[in-house]
């Protein structure tokens, strides 16, 4: 039976390895790492992925490039079902951060290919090639804007953790300058500079997230409203439609 422990997959002698795993909602990994780069795919469900530079979504269809040795945590909203390919960091060109992209019909199918061959298979057979096609549909995957990075300074980290643990607060930039230290200037300057976002479209984003995460574990609509600060499903839906979360919208995806 092909292992579903990640320790397995990283030092198999091949530049792709393939996990098959499924996950509860609400199971999460703890925080962990890998010597290899990972793309964490998700078949099926949400997956919200942390790391200190920020917060990524992975819905179906969609993928997280994570180069190796970042420390991350993955939570399941929704029934999760998953590959992960663990790619030999000299097989492809890797980002800095961590990066969502959207899963081709090609990589998908190739994917859930190369997970029925077995780990040690022929790099001259049909294993060999199907895992050079993965390399090849990873380096054209388009990149989606579905991150949500953290500032570096302290004073503004905070705020991003408070917001991050109660979406729905209300204050508006004033109060939160007030309660960190710093004027509604430098608050606007360095929270723009660092995370390439005003603070009103981060948290949009960080509303929008929230949102996904909600929806994939079933909850109704009018709740979902309450718990993200909005009045009516009607006005959550209107920031919605302003928020981009698609390939082609426009917004920064690297911390």
């Amino acid at each position: 039976m092909r292992s579903t422990r990640a320790d397995d997959y990283q030092h198999v002698p091949r530049p792709v390895a393939v996990l098959a795993k499924e996950f509860a909602s609400g199971a999460t990994t703890g925080r962990h790492s890998h010597p290899r780069a990972q793309l964490l795919y998700a078949i099926e469900g949400l997956m919200i992925a942390a790391t200190d530079d920020g917060t990524w979504a992975v819905p179906a269809g969609h993928a997280l490039l994570i180069p190796p040795g970042v420390a991350h945590e993955i939570s399941m909203h929704g029934t999760v079902a998953m590959r992960t390919a663990y790619l030999v960091s000299q097989s492809l060109a890797l980002p800095r951060f961590c990066q969502v992209v959207r899963v081709s019909v090609l990589l998908n199918a190739t994917l859930l290919a190369l997970a029925e061959e077995p780990v040690l298979y022929d790099e001259d057979g049909r294993g060999g090639h199907l895992a050079s096609l993965v390399l090849d549909e990873i380096a054209r995957a388009p990149t989606t804007p579905l991150a949500l990075p953290l500032p570096h300074d302290g004073r503004l980290r905070r705020l991003c953790r408070a917001l991050i643990e109660a979406p729905h607060l209300p204050h508006d930039i004033d109060v939160w300058s007030d309660r960190i230290g710093v004027s509604r200037r430098t608050l606007t300057r360095r929270f723009r500079s660092e995370t390439g976002f005003s603070f009103a479209e981060w948290r949009r984003r960080l509303r929008l997230l929230e949102v996904m995460a909600r929806q994939a574990r079933g909850d109704a609509m009018p709740g979902i409203a309450a718990a993200v600060g909005y009045g009516s499903p009607r006005a959550l839906r209107s920031m919605m439609s302003r928020t981009p979360r698609g390939p082609g919208s426009q917004g920064s995806t690297s911390p």
